[in-house]
């Protein structure tokens, strides 16, 4: 087996093929940097917002294009909580909020590479980091991995784990992906269909904060339990969607993971059927995407890719009713994401 082991000090893309279709991943933020899978006729597209080399990532370009966030994804209002009697304060990054981890979250650190298989039977990448007691606020070090295995010939499944050593503490881990079926440099998702296996969202204050409750999606621009076009109401929501779903609609199972959401591309055909462990996922339209230059120069736009975040729910560490994420010391924290392609 290629590169066990292998200890990186330098931000590198790393490949897997499996012949049917072919994912770049660095180990700078455990970033998915392209992502092609065939359409309709068999031509493969890349399929994820990006750029070509790690230069841009190191450099802070990315608005989270294809990373992986923590310690804890989304927002946590005032990048305040109180754990076990502590006050902790963390680094505030959107607006009034700490968002994904804080400054320098999971996203902008160099992780190793403790397992690679390029290519042949289930290619896969394992990537390690070690988040130290303190770091951006919060307590307690913690072992984080994230692998990433082609398991079929158009499927990819990430599993993250995360074990706290010494204390108590919020662990939340989300996958950034900007996805457009269409093809990175395609323009926008607005026509792309969706479903969200979700019939409640947890409705937000004016700094995008969940305000504790849930809010039934029926009759709303919320309301994606039918297929629909992303772009059908978007102009209701303001700026477009951002928003946490409760994956509350049962559905089959696949592997033991529930239907989170289908993502549909008329034009190519292509689908993204996404499966997941999560109660919520985060389903963002790219709102604050504005003329970011990626790969072979393709300008993206906003609504330039949709992101389906599955996570534990946003400022869930300040809401007793939401699903509890804080992990106890020397238990382990466990989140799988299948995503399937097909056209």
């Amino acid at each position: 087996m290629a590169d066990q082991s292998k200890k990186n000090n330098t931000p590198e893309i790393f490949e897997l093929n499996n012949g049917s279709m072919q994912v770049k991943i660095s180990n700078y933020g455990a970033t998915i940097t392209s992502l092609s899978v065939p359409d309709k006729n068999g031509k493969l597209a890349d399929v994820v917002l990006g750029f070509d080399s790690v230069d841009p990532y190191v450099n802070g370009l990315a608005p989270y294009f294809g990373c992986i966030v923590g310690r804890v994804a989304n927002r946590i209002k005032e990048g305040t909580f109180s754990l076990n009697g502590v006050d902790y304060t963390l680094p505030i990054n959107n607006g009034p909020n700490s968002l994904h981890g804080g400054i320098n979250g999971f996203d902008k650190k160099l992780w190793e590479v403790v397992g690679h298989k390029k290519d042949g039977d289930k290619p896969f990448i394992t990537f390690r980091y070690h988040s130290t007691d303190g770091e951006e606020g919060y307590p307690g070090a913690v072992t984080v991995t994230a692998t990433y295995t082609l398991t079929s010939a158009t499927t990819m499944r990430l599993d993250m784990e995360a074990v706290p050593e010494n204390k108590d503490t919020p662990i939340n881990l989300a996958q950034h992906t900007y996805w457009n079926l269409s093809g990175h440099d395609s323009g926008d998702i607005l026509d792309h269909r969706i479903q969200i296996w979700g019939s409640h969202i947890t409705p937000v204050d004016q700094h995008s904060v969940p305000t504790g409750d849930l809010l039934p999606v029926k009759g709303t621009p919320f309301d994606f339990t039918e297929e629909k076009r992303i772009g059908e109401r978007i102009g209701e929501v303001g700026i477009g969607y951002d928003h946490n779903y409760v994956l509350d609609c049962p559905d089959q199972e696949k592997d033991g993971l529930k239907h989170a959401a289908k993502l549909r591309d008329g034009e190519s055909s292509r689908v993204l059927d996404l499966w997941t462990d999560a109660p919520g996922v985060q389903f963002y339209t790219g709102n604050y995407v504005d003329g970011v230059v990626g790969k072979g120069n393709a300008v993206y736009g906003k609504h330039a890719g949709v992101c389906l975040e599955t996570q534990g729910f946003p400022n869930a560490v300040n809401q007793k009713s939401f699903p509890c994420v804080v992990v106890k010391a020397g238990e382990k924290y466990k989140h799988t994401m299948l995503f399937e392609f097909s056209a």
